[in-house]
């Protein structure tokens, strides 16, 4: 098994993966960050997502392989020095989570938003951009409010 090498978190990190296995496999089972969650495998829920290189991706729709030598970035790696981001914070402070499964990705995703779209975010918007992430428990109020709300606190 060939050891694949990347930064997680702002951490150089190296692991053995087949070459079969997936980001999200490598990520939870190789290094032990369970964040980032496996909810269908086939790429529907958002579950999964994380940044590689800035962008926001499923990482059950790549190969660990294929991030090698790049900067990823999981739901772990959000807060700094003990402090929560200001996304993490909005979907605490707007109850942007019930069984908190997808929230992860969720805010993973909400993050990458902010970052391609701006501050200002209307509510059309948010929604259209959450297509890829499926929350079983809510109505999406919730959520749209604190990513509104995220997106505000990180100007």
């Amino acid at each position: 098994m060939p050891a694949i090498s990347m930064t997680v978190n702002g951490k150089a990190v190296t692991a053995d993966a087949d070459a079969r296995t997936l980001l999200v496999q490598f990520l939870r089972e190789g290094l032990r960050l369970t964040g980032t969650h496996v909810g269908c495998d086939t790429s529907q829920c958002g579950a999964c997502v994380v940044h590689v290189d800035g962008k926001a991706v499923k990482a059950c729709t790549m190969f660990a392989w294929q991030a090698a030598g790049a900067n990823v970035l999981t739901i772990e790696g959000l807060a700094k020095d003990g402090k929560l981001h200001p996304m993490q914070e909005a979907f605490r402070d707007n109850h942007g989570l019930q069984c908190g499964f997808c929230t992860p990705g969720m805010i993973m995703t909400a993050v990458d938003l902010v970052q391609r779209k701006g501050h200002n975010l209307d509510d059309q918007t948010i929604r259209h951009e959450l297509e890829g992430n499926i929350c079983r428990c809510t109505g999406y109020h919730n959520i749209v409010k604190s990513i509104a709300a995220g997106a505000k606190a990180m100007a």
